[in-house]
């Protein structure tokens, strides 16, 4: 069994009681609609006085209606439980999916978004998940349309097995048509779905850069741009439609010559005398159902982009999640430790055999020309990403080996672009803060009442305000309708403020290491003074590694690492380096 197969199985055990109930119905249907032709024959030998069972024939008619209105009813019932049924596991194998994609999409962190487009993960998370989600309604469905027909070879052999084996050898030209078009299907539908893909990431793109696009006048070029693979996804739709139609083609022209040769053959036998006319009846009702297996084309097409969004699926959970041990970081201030650190991506290396340590409360600027590696060290750092080749330690002990709270809570982030989360400004600050500090102080237990963000602030409130006023946000927040309860949709922010805001979720967050990656490089001269007067005032008992291109900010930090293609070209103190004019070159520009 494939990966993609092994995937879908699982979802098909994670689809609830909804799976069973749909089995059940499809198998119980299948066994009334096996029973219901003998059942009519029985019923019309009956009515036209043949014997039944060696019963008297007025005796043995209202038993063989009220046998075949049983019948029926229960084909009808089944029918309508499993399409309830249907839907339903869908939905709940969809579910699981889904949650597994995300969790392991965020688990894998900037590895994931390194190796596919956001359009990509959101096709994979969305369309295909669908898609395979119907894969074990379709597997369920399919297998119940064989027992119809194997029952009604051996029913037909039973009858005559002449039938039976007039019947066999439809089926197998049947079986052979739904076998090719499975895989031609699945080869298809692969092509669409990718094709998919490649739209979707070109249009997150596109959208991302809206005001850009419309700002250079380049709307028509962008829509051509988007819709580029618009004839490929067009060519593997045809494709797939063409590979039904010529499917539905082919069981057209079987499915009928099949119905007419066990009807020809049963005539035959009933002219011999060999059948009666309730046995001919019964006969022509299990070439129906028998014929049935040629619908098995539509599920067969279901099941080939199952396997196909499966396999996109599979690719995705592949990806190693990051793992996490459980020891909590040794008793220190926060010194890190860089030894002989090295990153590639796609076979370009980001950083080369970095030494660094930073001293446990220590400012230290990191500065360079871009594409230097300063966002790469940033990331090592706080192991937001793991480097290929060497180590990072905290207070002594290697990153990897703390547990996920235990070093989520010990460093703290802010980026150039934060994207905040939660439903109002004080979630986005507060934002994977636990509910409740060390001392049981649940928020909404009151708030400082001026500044400072060390360790006598136990409550998540009282470390939202007291961060948002270290980011010079508290301000402008109170100034909002709702305050810190201003829901994030109603709370229209200029970009400098918004990156206050996510200064401040990192302030209230961080407890040994703060790390800022170019996080001030939208304040105002002013603000971002404020700011560097709270990272040495109240957050100076955190280490603080700020990535900037300020030389301002640099000239602040007690020491300064110079990155040059990706490696550490000088480190000291800002006053030190600046006698070199390659150093002072790195700002031009900059204010």
């Amino acid at each position: 069994m494939s990966t993609a197969d092994a995937l879908i199985a699982r979802a098909a055990r994670h689809s609830g009681r909804w799976l069973v109930l749909l089995a059940f119905t499809a198998l119980a249907g299948a066994a009334a609609e096996l029973l219901l032709p003998m059942a009519l024959g029985r019923a019309l030998d009956a009515l036209t006085g043949t014997p039944v069972s060696g019963a008297a024939p007025n005796a043995s008619v209202p038993a063989a209606v009220v046998f075949v209105a049983w019948l029926v009813a229960l084909v009808v019932a089944c029918d309508v439980l499993g399409v309830l049924a249907s839907g339903v596991s869908g939905a709940e194998a969809a579910q699981w999916l889904r949650r597994r994609v995300t969790a392991r999409v965020l688990a894998a962190g900037t590895t994931t978004t390194r190796r596919f487009t956001t359009g990509d993960l959101v096709t994979r998370a969305g369309v295909n998940v669908e898609e395979a989600a119907r894969g074990p309604e379709a597997v369920v469905t399919a297998a119940s349309l064989v027992i119809p027909s194997a029952g009604s070879v051996v029913a037909l052999v039973l009858i005559d097995p002449l039938l039976g084996a007039t019947l066999t050898a439809g089926l197998l030209v049947v079986l052979g048509v739904v076998r090719a078009f499975m895989h031609k299907t699945t080869v298809a539908a692969s092509g669409y779905q990718e094709a998919q893909a490649e739209i979707a990431a070109r249009l997150v793109g596109a959208l991302a850069g809206a005001r850009t696009i419309i700002a250079a006048g380049t709307q028509d070029q962008e829509v051509h741009r988007v819709l580029a693979p618009l004839p490929r996804l067009r060519e593997h739709g045809l494709s797939l439609w063409r590979l039904h139609a010529r499917a539905g083609v082919q069981a057209a022209v079987v499915i009928p010559l099949l119905e007419t040769a066990v009807l020809a053959v049963g005539g035959l036998r009933l002219a011999g005398g060999h059948l009666s006319m309730g046995e001919l009846l019964a006969s022509a009702r299990y070439a129906v159902l028998g014929a049935g297996l040629g619908s098995a084309v539509g599920y067969a097409g279901r099941l080939a982009r199952a396997r196909s969004a499966a396999r996109r699926i599979d690719r995705l959970l592949a990806e190693p999640a990051l793992p996490y041990g459980s020891r909590r970081p040794a008793e220190g201030r926060g010194r890190l430790e860089l030894r002989r650190v090295s990153v590639r991506v796609n076979g370009s290396p980001l950083l080369s055999d970095v030494d660094l340590v930073v001293p446990g409360g220590c400012c230290v600027a990191v500065v360079g020309r871009s594409g230097s590696g300063k966002s790469s060290l940033a990331a090592v750092a706080g192991r937001l990403l793991d480097p290929d080749v060497g180590s990072v330690l905290l207070d002594g002990v290697p990153l990897p080996q703390i547990g996920r709270e235990h070093l989520r809570r010990a460093i703290g982030y802010a980026f150039e672009r934060p994207v905040l989360l939660g439903a109002t400004l004080g979630d986005a600050i507060g934002f994977g803060l636990p509910p409740e500090r060390r001392d049981g102080t649940s928020p909404g237990n009151g708030l400082p009442s001026s500044g400072g963000i060390g360790p006598g602030w136990r409550s998540a409130a009282g470390r939202v305000r007291a961060a948002s006023q270290a980011a010079c946000a508290d301000a402008f927040i109170r100034l909002m309708p709702g305050g810190y309860g201003t829901p994030l949709s109603g709370a229209p922010m200029s970009g400098g403020q918004v990156q206050r805001v996510g200064l401040a979720r990192a302030f209230a967050q961080a407890e040994r290491v703060l790390i800022l990656d170019d996080a001030m490089s939208s304040l105002d001269t002013v603000t971002e003074r404020q700011v560097s007067r709270a990272l040495t005032g109240s957050l100076a008992g955190r280490t603080r590694l700020i990535v900037t291109h300020r030389v301002a900010t640099a000239a602040r930090a007690d020491q300064v690492v110079w990155l040059d293609g990706g490696r550490v070209r000088a480190h000291g103190t800002h006053e030190s380096l600046w006698n070199d004019p390659d150093y002072r070159a790195v700002f031009q520009g900059a204010s």
